[in-house]
């Protein structure tokens, strides 16, 4: 895995027959790392402080059998500030995913970036269009999973995630974990809200709902 790459980590495996047609391209459900699906770290640096959230693996599992790609998309600025390099955060995202696959539960991929616009020296340190919000690595992603955006969700902790929705055109969901809580007090109307869940799994399941009543609406 290497900068805006993808890490695919196995076959899609659904349980459940998705509310669209199998030769559709699919939606994804993209969502931040830390804070979301793991305890939020200030600059998670090493594989021993990785901690998953309660819940997560069943949630990816539960959107895998909706018919959702689960792509983690996460900025790593750790990189341009000479905290970790990118073989760490290869190292970490290497056993998220053991970990998540020993619970049943696959990612699609893993997209990230580790620039920063003002930090550190280059080739790290430049105005990139891969960092969130910006929307470089879901549309990346997009190209390579085939995935259709217009029915997608993006989930995190913070207003990046929001904006990144934004920037593509999908549905926004603000999550309490990490730090959501502060995140929703500094809200403004600039950044629509889709729905706010307690955790990842509650995301899930409304996502999942939300999915399941758009497309009834369409079919009618």
């Amino acid at each position: 895995m290497r900068v805006g790459s993808r890490l695919v980590v196995g076959p899609h495996a659904g349980r459940r027959r998705p509310p669209w047609s199998r030769r559709a391209r699919r939606p994804a459900v993209f969502v931040d790392r830390d804070g979301t699906l793991n305890r939020e770290v200030h600059y998670l640096a090493d594989v021993a402080g990785l901690r998953l959230l309660p819940g997560v693996a069943a949630a990816i599992r539960d959107l895998e059998a909706a018919g959702f790609a689960v792509v983690v998309v996460t900025n790593q600025s750790g990189v341009a500030r000479g905290r970790m390099t990118l073989e760490t955060v290869d190292a970490i995202h290497g056993e998220l995913v053991r970990r998540l696959a020993a619970r049943g539960a696959t990612l699609a991929g893993v997209y990230l970036c580790p620039h920063h616009p003002d930090a550190g020296t280059p080739p790290f340190r430049r105005r990139c269009r891969c960092r969130k919000p910006a929307a470089g690595l879901v549309r990346r992603a997009a190209r390579q999973l085939g995935l259709d955006l217009a029915r997608s969700y993006c989930v995190g902790d913070g207003a990046v995630d929001l904006g990144l929705a934004a920037s593509v055109g999908a549905r926004g969901v603000l999550v309490l974990t990490g730090h959501g809580r502060a995140t929703r007090r500094a809200l403004d109307a600039s950044l629509p809200v889709a729905h706010v869940a307690a955790n990842f799994r509650a995301a899930a399941k409304w996502i999942i709902d939300d999915a399941y009543e758009s497309a009834r609406r369409r079919r009618r």
